[in-house]
């Protein structure tokens, strides 16, 4: 059987047979179709000649009857800033009815009762649900790791016959019935760039040429057990796999052939909405209670606007410690910067703020709007034009250099240190006796604790230190150079700020050099390139500690993680080699 016969035999199923056109309205499809569709189904003896459904039809309905729904609700959502710092998006509230009580009902409306929610993120906000709808809450732990195929794969073996959906999806007409005949995965009509499917004329979903547009993918699926059992074997086989860490579960639907094994079910772009952005949410519900998050009124009330005032709300890239978004206001462009998971142990926001009142009206930095000293919400201009440094560049590099030593020749000051091994050991103390992922861990820590007598021993340059003064941390500006975000700002040997900016940049020895070079065009004595490879050394190990309470805090960095502690191994050993020569 052909989808279209499916369709116009599910049409039957439920609005029952009246005449031709009647089916065509239902369906969309020509009449000429609908004539065909019926003549097959009439010789398979799914209908009599009286259009009715035979015993053969109603065995087919019982067989594929759904069983039960998985809604994947574990992420962060991260688009949907600053809202999801209060409420993750399946607790959204559109025209006054919350997305994920909405999909539940309408499952329920369809005769579903077995419900498989997969929470992470505020997982507690969800609890309320097992009472109201009596759901059933399975928690991945690695929500804040890995995509939502690692959170299908913990429910997996309860695909069957079933319906899977994210969260945060709003669709007018209920999407599920207790009739369904075939897989089938959701796209809308709308063509969408970031799509990689479309559907062809036979209703298959295939990959699109790169460069071209698909049909918008909505993530409803509906898994009959013949296309469920491949995509159970699959899920299990991919989560094995590091590769797929980072994967959608819609990986495990497609063959050999780049084609879904589910057919499509396309719904009209006007009746759904997956609420993925603060705008998008402004854009349905206007007057949703969540539009004015205790962040949007925080903005209103330092400009003294109403919320509706800020526009153009668009999430950054996530930093390594913070989240950040722009908004419009006014006119005028600014960035608003929340605190990341953990944040609160890692930064010292008083001691922040003391930085930023030091280097204020120097031009030095963006200029600050708003700084809370307790929360670290930060309110700055947006630097319109700008891009950051490239670490490859050496024009890019010569300057940044040049404007980190005419920095440094301010020597300002201010009341706090930023102590290299304190924070060492601090970072370590922040595991809560959790081993280090690394086996020599204790090894290596005993060699970079050595180093301390040597930089101690050599000529420093003291003074306000940036610390964290890497390439993407300078802003060029039409002739303009910006050195932002002071987080971890404070009186050390501002050579340190030399090492930080190579080890970010993950440089060999031969780029190190260079770098070196640069900050020292007159030439940099040999003690102090030595003192400079040490430092190099002690801050891998310093922000290899720093990405491991990370990712115990569900944040991960992949390779950087890696090279840092490969610094450390490593320029240990060149300072060695290169102190048996002297």
């Amino acid at each position: 059987m052909n989808i279209h016969e499916y369709d116009v035999l599910n049409a039957i199923i439920k609005f029952g047979y009246t005449n031709q056109r009647n089916i065509a309205d239902i369906t969309g499809y020509s009449l000429g179709k609908i004539n065909s569709s019926l003549h097959a189904l009439v010789d398979r003896q799914y209908l009599n000649d009286n259009y009715s459904l035979t015993e053969k039809a109603y065995n087919e309905i019982c067989s594929k009857k759904p069983n039960n729904a998985i809604i994947l609700a574990a992420g962060y959502g991260l688009r949907m800033m600053p809202i999801n710092e209060e409420v993750p998006k399946g607790l959204l509230s559109i025209n006054n009815e919350v997305l994920i009580e909405r999909l539940i009902r309408q499952l329920h409306e369809a005769g579903i009762y077995a419900i498989d929610i997969v929470v992470g993120f505020l997982k507690e906000k969800y609890e309320y649900l097992i009472d109201k709808y009596g759901v059933n809450l399975v928690y991945n732990p690695e929500y804040g790791l890995k995509n939502n195929i690692h959170s299908l794969n913990l429910v997996v073996d309860k695909i069957s016959n079933t319906y899977i959906m994210p969260c945060d999806i709003w669709v007018e007409n209920n999407p599920f019935s207790q009739y369904e005949l075939y897989s089938w995965y959701a796209v809308s009509d709308m063509v969408d760039d970031e799509s990689t499917v479309r559907a062809n004329r036979k209703m298959e979903l295939v990959l699109v040429e790169e460069g071209k547009a698909g049909n918008a993918m909505i993530g409803i699926a509906y898994l009959l057990e013949k296309e469920a059992s491949v995509v159970r074997v699959r899920v299990k086989e991919f989560c094995k796999m590091k590769k797929y860490d980072k994967s959608f579960w819609e990986e495990a639907l497609f063959d050999k052939d780049n084609k879904m094994i589910t057919y499509a079910r396309v719904f009209k772009s006007s009746q759904v909405y997956e609420i993925n952005t603060y705008e998008q949410l402004r854009e349905l519900d206007y007057k949703s209670k969540h539009l004015k998050s205790k962040i949007i009124s925080l903005i209103a009330d330092v400009f003294q606007v109403d919320t509706s005032a800020i526009k153009d709300v668009t999430v950054l890239k996530k930093g390594m410690t913070n989240r950040s978004f722009r908004f419009s206001c006014n006119g005028e462009r600014y960035i608003m910067r929340m605190p990341g998971e953990g944040t609160d142990r890692l930064i010292n926001r008083k001691n922040e703020y003391e930085v930023y009142k030091v280097i204020k009206g120097r031009g030095i930095s963006d200029e600050v709007i708003y700084h809370c000293p307790t929360n670290g919400y930060k309110i700055t201009k947006f630097v319109e034009n700008s891009r950051v440094c490239d670490p490859f560049n050496d024009d890019d590099v010569q300057q940044c250099m040049k404007f980190l030593r005419d920095f440094h020749k301010c020597k300002l000051s201010v009341p706090h240190t930023f102590n290299l091994y304190e924070r060492i050991e601090f970072y370590e103390s922040l595991w809560e006796g959790k081993p280090s992922i690394y086996i020599d861990y204790m090894e290596t820590k005993e060699k970079i604790m050595k180093l301390k007598e040597i930089v101690d021993s050599l000529p420093k340059e003291w003074g306000l230190t940036h610390i964290d003064a890497v390439p993407d941390n300078f802003l060029f500006a039409d002739d303009r150079i910006y050195l932002i975000d002071w987080e971890y700002a404070g009186m050390q040997d501002q050579h340190v700020d030399i090492a930080m900016f190579a080890i970010y940049s993950l440089y060999d020895r031969e780029h190190v050099d260079k770098l070196i070079d640069s900050y020292f065009p007159e030439g940099c004595p040999g003690d102090i390139r030595v003192k400079i490879y040490c430092y190099i050394a002690i801050c891998g190990f310093l922000w290899s500690n720093w990405c491991e309470y990370k990712r115990f805090c569900g944040v991960e960095f992949g390779e950087y993680s890696l090279r840092q502690y490969r610094y450390a191994k490593e320029y240990y050993n060149i300072v060695q080699d290169l102190l048996a020569t002297i």
